[in-house]
């Protein structure tokens, strides 16, 4: 059917020019690079270039014309081009961007805090590199019953990478975390996910996560870090922040790793801050200097109340950065 449009298009511009110029070839060829295997846009760019090279020597060609015969090559290149990776995927190129759609929408999904007891808060900021609709970083969260008491399993990951191509690689592993969270021991949750991430043989297959279990009746928590940024605590009774010295190797590099649990309480009115290094790591500046601007951006936040705070510390702290970032904010009222 394409190529019957192609030739009519031709037959129609030989009869009078101005019935048909040479740009209407360009709705068969974008079609064609749409919706057809790559073998068939190829058969379709030489009807398009046979019907132009015919119209050509018995019509002749106006220096007005010179621009649609340009844009007439480059979307038959376009389309070329664009044909194979689409029968990868062995599926048309506007279903392509709805799949894409609905797994950005699963992977934030994923990421939704679950209902929390009055006295508790939770707020996530996530951004990604370049404004994409995907990001390498992510927030899987449980609540689970233990012996009567609920207990929060949050854990704040960055995977290797930024933006879309970074993004596909989070969806996997949100998936594969999300199960994890409240099906194994807290204290074992990393060294699953480590093991993971060694299956998968990704060529860069590395992460940072931090992994915080609290229990939401005493406020207790426990604190566990994968090469990430140090978490920060805030305590209302002295009115400082204090900085995480937790430490662990990376996810996806080393079999056979443990990780080192710190310890905390969180009463009423503290808070405690996770998030990644793309909020304080910009190259040629140490992480301390980006450290201190967060701190003091969060010191800020304490006078005016935690709510919509996350939101507010990216925004004030890295709100054009060229990576992912990511802020989780807990706080107990």
């Amino acid at each position: 059917m394409l190529c019957v449009a192609v030739v009519l298009i031709g037959v129609a511009r030989l009869v009078d020019p101005r019935w048909s110029p040479f740009a209407l070839q360009v709705g068969p060829l974008v079609a064609a690079g749409s919706l057809l295997p790559r073998h068939y846009v190829r058969q379709l760019i030489a009807a398009v270039s046979v019907t132009v090279g015919c119209d050509v020597l018995l019509g002749g060609v106006s220096l007005t014309d010179t621009p649609s015969l340009v844009v007439v090559a480059l979307v038959a290149v376009a389309a070329h081009v664009a044909a194979p990776r689409r029968d990868r995927l062995g599926m048309p190129a506007m279903r392509t961007e709805a799949m894409l759609v609905e797994l950005r929408d699963l992977l934030r999904a994923q990421g939704e805090i679950p209902e929390l007891p009055p006295t508790w808060q939770v707020e996530v900021s996530l951004r990604s590199a370049g404004g994409a609709a995907f990001a390498g970083d992510f927030v899987s969260s449980s609540v689970t019953q233990s012996n009567g008491a609920s207990r929060l399993e949050l854990s704040l990951v960055d995977v290797s990478g930024k933006g879309v191509e970074a993004g596909t690689r989070a969806l996997l592993l949100s998936g594969a975390l999300g199960g994890l969270l409240g099906a194994v021991p807290p204290e074992r949750f990393l060294m699953e996910a480590n093991r993971y991430l060694l299956r998968q043989d990704w060529p860069e297959g590395f992460a940072t996560a931090l992994h915080v279990t609290l229990d939401l009746k005493s406020g207790e928590y426990a604190l566990e870090s994968a090469g990430h940024p140090p978490a920060v605590h805030f305590e209302a009774g002295s009115g400082q922040w204090r900085v995480s010295q937790v430490e662990g190797p990376l996810l996806g590099v080393l079999p056979d790793v443990s990780y080192v649990q710190g310890r905390g309480m969180l009463g009423p009115g503290d808070a405690l801050l996770l998030y990644t290094d793309g909020l304080v790591e910009v190259p040629g500046r140490d992480i301390e200097v980006g450290l201190d601007r967060l701190l003091g951006a969060a010191e800020r936040l304490v006078l005016r109340g935690f709510g919509g705070g996350a939101e507010r510390l990216v925004d004030e702290v890295a709100a054009g950065a060229l990576d992912d970032r990511a802020l989780l904010l807990v706080w107990r009222t």
